[in-house]
């Protein structure tokens, strides 16, 4: 039985928590919060018996196999860094660090100390993602990409009337590119790998976070389009266009459904309705089978590599800079 703690209390953790009581081989034992009284009341209304309030004793505790990290982005390093360091697997939320400095000097911590780290990116585990690459072939020769995810924020509200919270906060290392572009972004490269090239284009705010953005990618034989946005919302779908067909994608970080328009005029429909309505379950399912068969998550950890150099020459395009930066 694999001894999950968590570091975050939030959505996200609840959402991670509910998979892992579905799961049979993974149980939450430990919770950690900066104060002791949010760590003690999330803890007893998830049912562990496990409180920390510093990261030290996590870190040290015998009685944690796995740490899962959904702390602010700008606080991925420095989390994962100290749960690795002490022989912890790390499940990482996305995007896993803010920059690929950050990010190579985790994997080798990972490595050294023989323990697993793994970008808690959903999307690309999910079964409707494996959907779309098994179908690619139907396509022909691939020649355009675009994949959307615009989704207005109920933080953008208070931004406006000047609270900044952490998803519009470029401290945490945050904004529309690293929030939710970075699955537009994660899905191409697993699915195409890196682009020749990029242009990036931002809309900043009035504090220098971005809002919105699109990304241009040249393969040579293809060009791919990624358009994102939390200030706004769009009601397009996601398409791979081929010579052959078009597949379209009803959401791009989950797909539910997938319809390929071929040529000559017929039409296949691919529906994942069956599928976990968490679809975190399969990102964190993949951990739980790489810890007990032992395995390198290096097939995984290619594309964070690539996700990051990307959103790195994405943002010194834009011209988004966060304190990780200048570290």
């Amino acid at each position: 039985m694999i001894k999950c703690a968590v570091i975050g209390t939030n959505f996200i953790t609840d959402r991670f928590i509910e998979v892992v009581k579905q799961l049979n081989n993974i149980e939450l034992v430990g919770v950690y919060s900066r104060t002791m009284d949010r760590a003690k009341e999330y803890a007893n209304m998830h049912g562990a018996s496990l409180v920390f309030d510093k990261l030290e004793d996590l870190a040290n505790s015998e009685e944690v196999d796995l740490v899962y990290i959904a702390s602010p982005n700008s606080f991925h390093f420095s989390h994962s860094m100290q749960m690795l360091q002490k022989g912890k697997h790390v499940l990482c939320e996305k995007p896993i660090a803010s920059n690929s400095r950050e990010l190579a000097l985790m994997l080798q911590t990972a490595e050294e100390n023989n323990v697993i780290l793994l970008e808690a990116m959903r999307t690309v585990f999910d079964p409707g993602f494996l959907e779309i690459a098994n179908n690619l072939y139907k396509l022909g020769t691939i020649r355009r990409a675009t994949f959307q995810y615009c989704k207005y924020s109920s933080r953008y509200d208070n931004f406006k009337k000047g609270i900044i919270e952490n998803a519009f906060d470029p401290i945490y290392s945050n904004g529309a590119l690293t929030d939710i572009g970075v699955y537009c972004i994660h899905s191409l490269v697993k699915l195409f790998g890196l682009p020749n090239g990029i242009n990036a284009m931002g809309i900043l705010l009035e504090n220098g976070i971005d809002g919105a953005g699109t990304i241009i990618a040249d393969y040579g034989y293809m060009q791919a389009e990624l358009l994102y946005s939390k200030i706004a919302v769009s009601y397009i779908q996601s398409e791979i266009q081929g010579e052959k067909a078009t597949m379209l994608i009803d959401e791009i970080v989950s797909p539910k459904e997938l319809v390929i328009l071929y040529r000559d005029g017929q039409e296949e429909r691919i529906s994942m309705e069956n599928k976990n309505k968490n679809n975190m379950y399969y990102e964190v399912e993949e951990m739980v089978r790489l810890i007990e068969n032992s395995e390198h998550a290096q097939d995984h950890n290619q594309y964070s590599i690539m996700e990051i150099n990307l959103l790195d020459e994405a943002r010194k395009q834009i011209g988004i800079v966060f304190p990780a930066d200048k570290e």
